[in-house]
């Protein structure tokens, strides 16, 4: 991956600063975006180990013009977005019946409108160049719903179909896009789980362990090769079988 620019959403922890790592060793430049300037920063050192350019912007994904603008500024900065992996994303667990309707707007601002906004800021460019790569970081409970989480499925679902119809609209230019749907992963979300309520959890899921943050990266890397060239508009479930 070397020459390309990786921009990567949500970058500061979790599966986005596993994603920034992983595609750094591989050679590629990096633009990261998150909140966390802090933890951004951290990130940005550790992949700059591998050699490569690395710039980062703190973004709030709800704001739609200033994800636009970021996306602006990158390019003119590096030159070049090849690799859009939008992995950003929050959760307001409610039960519907309890969902305030501001907590499910915030969570489709960010997750499913703030990744629209992002994505179609980087493609004009992308079908100029008739390259591109689109990851879209979705969830296995957009593919199967989760009780008390109607807005985040209905965000992650919402990922999916956005994925397929843009993946149609755009194979002839050259440009891939695809969807990784975790299931369960070693976050710092599962970590505050109480030990109880995560072997509850460990227990719906056939591999028997929860997933790390590296191998949904690793899923993501095989999207961006070159490998990988003739495969767009499909879901790559990385759930230790949770969802089949």
């Amino acid at each position: 991956m070397k020459g390309r620019v990786s921009l990567i959403t949500g970058a500061s922890r979790g599966i986005g600063e596993a994603i920034a790592l992983e595609l750094a060793a591989r050679g590629s430049d990096l633009a990261l975006l998150a909140r966390d300037e802090g933890r951004l920063a951290n990130v940005a050192r550790e992949a700059e180990r591998s050699g490569v350019r690395v710039v980062t912007a703190a973004v709030d994904m709800a704001d739609g013009d200033a994800v636009e603008r970021a996306a602006r500024t990158i390019h003119a900065t590096m030159g070049r977005i090849d690799h859009v992996i939008a992995n950003a994303g929050i959760t307001a667990d409610q039960l519907t019946l309890r969902l305030k309707p501001g907590d499910w707007d915030r969570v489709l601002a960010v997750n499913l409108t703030g990744t629209f906004r992002l994505v179609k800021g980087c493609l004009g460019t992308m079908v100029r160049e008739r390259y591109g790569r689109i990851v879209m970081i979705s969830s296995v409970a957009g593919l199967m719903g989760n009780p008390g989480q109607a807005a985040y499925a209905a965000s992650k679902a919402g990922l999916v179909g956005f994925a397929k119809s843009i993946a149609r609209e755009v194979a002839s230019r050259g440009i891939t896009v695809n969807v990784v749907a975790p299931g369960l992963i070693e976050t710092d979300m599962a970590r505050a789980l109480s030990d109880d309520r995560r072997n509850e959890l460990v227990s719906h899921v056939p591999m028997g362990r929860l997933g790390t943050a590296p191998e949904v990266a690793a899923a993501v890397g095989f999207l961006l090769d070159e490998r990988a060239a003739y495969i767009t508009g499909t879901v790559l479930n990385v759930s230790g079988g949770l969802y089949m």
